[in-house]
């Protein structure tokens, strides 16, 4: 199985930066772990973590509610082809579908549940902080708000600023978490994250320089 789905994303896997096989390889670790924690069914699991992104649409577009659908009609097409037993492609399915956050889904079983958070989790913490970085860079996004970098005296926008989505979308995830070892994690990543932004604040500020004596 692993070597179908490889095979596939090396062909055909979207050039967005943040959502390379890098990031893939990465939800599949977080999965393994989430697996064996809860004893979920890798064969579920797994091909669903590999497949979570193999049809990407970019985050500015009209259709970008229906990219988790897309990919699980596509994921299920390939490990069908590939001879990937039937009784578990639909279980595949609802895992890839109802794990972004833009579907809106909710998960309705333990496996579909364990790779919405190994996705998630790679939102937060440094590699989050780095994704989100990227991703406001390959859409042009403007940092921060200079009168207001940290949204204290406005609504935070996503669309204007890349630093807002930290307050529109990711310090919000740990309370969307569906385990209690995904829980635990989205939280510390959370306060590396928020460490992240105080430092930043004082470079911006500069009150992190001080005058030579």
């Amino acid at each position: 199985m692993q070597r179908t789905c490889l095979a596939y994303l090396e062909q055909n896997l979207d050039s967005d930066p943040a959502h390379d096989l890098s990031h893939v390889k990465r939800v599949v670790s977080n999965t393994q772990l989430l697996t064996g924690i809860e004893q979920a069914d890798e064969r579920v699991t797994l091909p669903a973590a590999w497949l979570h992104d193999c049809i990407s649409v970019p985050k500015d577009s009209p259709q970008r509610s229906r990219a988790s659908r897309l990919a699980a009609d596509e994921a299920v097409r390939v490990l069908g082809e590939a001879g990937y037993p039937d009784d578990l492609l639909p279980e595949v399915h609802h895992a890839i579908e109802s794990h972004s956050f833009s579907a809106g889904l909710t998960p309705r079983t333990l496996e579909a549940k364990i790779v919405q958070d190994a996705d998630r989790l790679e939102a937060l913490g440094a590699i989050g902080i780095a994704r989100c970085l990227l991703t406001g860079g390959t859409l042009g996004t403007p940092l921060y708000d200079g009168d207001d970098p940290f949204c204290e005296r406005r609504e935070p926008d996503d669309r204007r600023y890349t630093l807002d989505h930290f307050y529109v979308k990711l310090f919000k995830l740990p309370d969307t978490m569906q385990t209690e070892a995904g829980r635990a994690e989205a939280r510390r990543r959370v306060d590396y994250m928020q460490d992240f932004l105080a430092e930043l604040a004082g470079e911006i500020s500069n009150s992190r320089l001080s005058p030579r004596s």
